[in-house]
């Protein structure tokens, strides 16, 4: 049996228990929704009040050079390249995981048509998060050449679609929003070129909450969030990571001055910048991106491998803990328990899901909710606590014993849910 002393002696023991100070959260929450949005790191504060007073407010238009906000993004991109990866000049940060995910399978398509004109097949996963799947099909809509999309429910049916030899390209997220299934990226990789397929990654519920090598598994493409598990602030911009082998082999379907290879020289005639600068659209929300660095220091000051560890541990800690205390209450654990295949949160199916999870937090426990009848508890090792996932279940159990989330106030659905 594990008892909150357990939790405590490990806490003490925990390499990473540090890094919480380096994060602003409230007083009396429990915080299990950061693979939805991460916390704020406290340096944002004082970084937001120099860009907003002397970058903005006294600098003004100089910033572009003396704060080298033109450099931006793909400054920033080379730092989130270290936890994807990659190499230098592989990475940008800009714009949002679905204007990215556009630009890539434009790529993608186009670089396939040239030696594969007759595959018109594109493959996602049925349970992928919804913009995926709206992006593929406005693509496919716009571009009028008799692509289709084909859904996916398992690994067995991507292996199906790849040996008709009709496949162009596959959109797969490394990890599931909803269950935190984890793909080998490496195995999938392979399977996906054997078949002369390109593979596009989905990182927005894996980067910074597990190792990822996307140069060493010989990767095509990825895109992903920076505001969940890098904690880079609300709607922070997104990454775009392509191969070096496919950089320039690409016409920017949304091609703005700041792809340009010479963006200042105001031509009427659109030139690609050579390398991944291509893969810019138009101007920077620059006080949005300034933010991100300051998540992206915290990650650099450690390793992916020691977050991977604590990771699994409160993972396995978590659904330990949900066997031997909640058992009684009919919730259907969703997330692998392997570990191979698990990702950093996890997530559980129970009819009054949504009810639930309004009544954990107004108790401070913050954890989220998706259709259809998932609870999904986010793992967020740099500022989560052993002891955190103890109180968290405990509250839990509380909540399942005074049927708390029967009250008529928890059955009112937000705006956002």
């Amino acid at each position: 049996m594990i008892n909150r002393e357990q939790c405590l002696a490990w806490d003490k023991e925990d390499q990473l228990s540090k890094f919480k100070d380096h994060f602003a959260l409230p007083e009396g929450v429990i915080y299990l929704d950061g693979n939805s949005l991460g916390a704020q790191p406290k340096s944002a504060t004082q970084l937001a009040q120099q860009v907003l007073t002397q970058e903005w407010g006294t600098d003004l238009i100089n910033s572009w050079n003396t704060a080298d906000w033109w450099g931006l993004p793909t400054r920033l991109g080379d730092k989130v390249a270290q936890l994807i990866g990659a190499d230098a000049g592989e990475t940008v940060i800009t714009d949002s995981t679905t204007l990215n995910l556009f630009k890539v399978l434009s790529a993608a398509l186009n670089i396939q048509a040239e030696q594969f004109p007759d595959r018109k097949v594109i493959v996602a996963e049925k349970d992928a998060f919804p913009t995926d799947l709206y992006i593929i099909e406005g693509l496919i809509n716009q571009i009028d050449k008799d692509y289709q999309l084909k859904l996916i429910e398992n690994n067995d049916d991507l292996s199906k679609h790849l040996e008709s030899q009709k496949v162009a390209a596959v959109v797969l997220s490394h990890v599931n929003y909803r269950t935190g299934y984890f793909y080998d990226m490496a195995e999938i990789n392979a399977e996906i070129h054997a078949n002369n397929a390109l593979v596009i990654w989905d990182l927005c519920h894996s980067v910074g909450a597990v190792p990822i090598e996307l140069k060493q598994s010989n990767s095509d493409f990825a895109i992903g969030c920076t505001y969940k598990y890098l904690n880079g602030g609300p709607g922070s911009p997104a990454l775009l990571w392509v191969n070096p082998k496919h950089q320039n082999r690409f016409w920017q379907p949304l091609s703005g001055w700041w792809g340009h290879q010479q963006p200042f020289e105001m031509a009427q005639q659109y030139q690609p910048s050579q390398g991944i600068r291509r893969f810019l659209c138009g101007t920077q929300p620059i006080v949005s991106m300034r933010l991100i660095e300051c998540g992206l220091d915290i990650f650099l000051a450690t390793d992916m491998q020691s977050i991977r560890e604590k990771s699994l541990k409160m993972t396995d800690l978590f659904m330990q803990l949900m066997q031997q205390e909640c058992s009684a209450f009919n919730f259907n654990l969703i997330t692998p328990e392997q570990h191979h295949y698990r990702g950093s949160h996890v997530s559980y199916r129970h009819e009054h899901g949504y009810a639930i999870i309004q009544a954990l937090i107004a108790r401070g426990v913050i954890g989220d909710y998706r259709e259809p009848e998932v609870l999904r508890f986010g793992i967020t090792p740099l500022y989560l606590k052993f002891v955190d996932i103890w109180d968290a279940v405990q509250h839990l159990k509380e909540v399942m014993m005074h049927s708390e989330w029967n009250n008529k106030k928890y059955q009112v659905r937000g705006t956002v849910t």
